[in-house]
């Protein structure tokens, strides 16, 4: 390829598409076969204790990087060090009727991949979907990541809050 060629934000997103349905095949066939020898509870807990430890990963590395901008590991600043291309999901934000603007994915190329092989994949991917929740543990503890809508619970899309973390009580 040329160092003067450009990719199209199309092809660009296209191509980001192939890779996201990689890793959503990878990652049922892999959670397929641990189910299959484990049985389903004991395989889907080995599953989200591997998406967790992966999640812990991504989000420890966005914090070094958030560190090594001499930022505080905020909220705001979580974006500053991407670890996700920008190109390949349709976002946007939303205004909740009490005012409040939460960030939402109309579509998500893994969750898309999931929807494609059937209900067994669109369960098998939601547990994917906590990595999410384990990068922003691993980046700041006092952050916490929801899902309140996800499209691999029927949902039209997916709706995130990202808020102080509630503390939890000893007892």
């Amino acid at each position: 390829m040329d160092a003067q060629e450009m990719v199209s934000k199309e092809e660009c997103s296209r191509q980001v598409g192939l890779m996201a349905r990689r890793i959503a095949l990878l990652h049922y066939f892999f959670s397929k076969t641990i189910i299959s020898w484990l049985g389903e509870e004991e395989g889907k807990k080995l599953i989200s204790e591997a998406i967790w430890a992966y999640g812990n990963y991504c989000g420890e590395s966005v914090r070094k990087k958030v560190e090594e901008m001499g930022l505080p590991l905020t909220e705001e600043n979580f974006d500053k060090a991407p670890d996700l291309p920008v190109y390949g999901w349709d976002t946007e934000m939303i205004t909740l009727e009490d005012g409040e603007v939460r960030p939402i994915a109309l579509y998500c190329p893994i969750a898309a991949s999931f929807k494609e092989l059937g209900s067994d994949a669109e369960k098998i991917g939601r547990l994917y979907c906590f990595v999410d929740q384990a990068k922003y543990n691993a980046y700041n503890p006092d952050i916490e990541f929801v899902h309140t809508k996800n499209i691999l619970d029927g949902n039209p899309y997916c709706e995130f809050l990202v808020r102080t973390a509630e503390k939890k009580g000893k007892g």
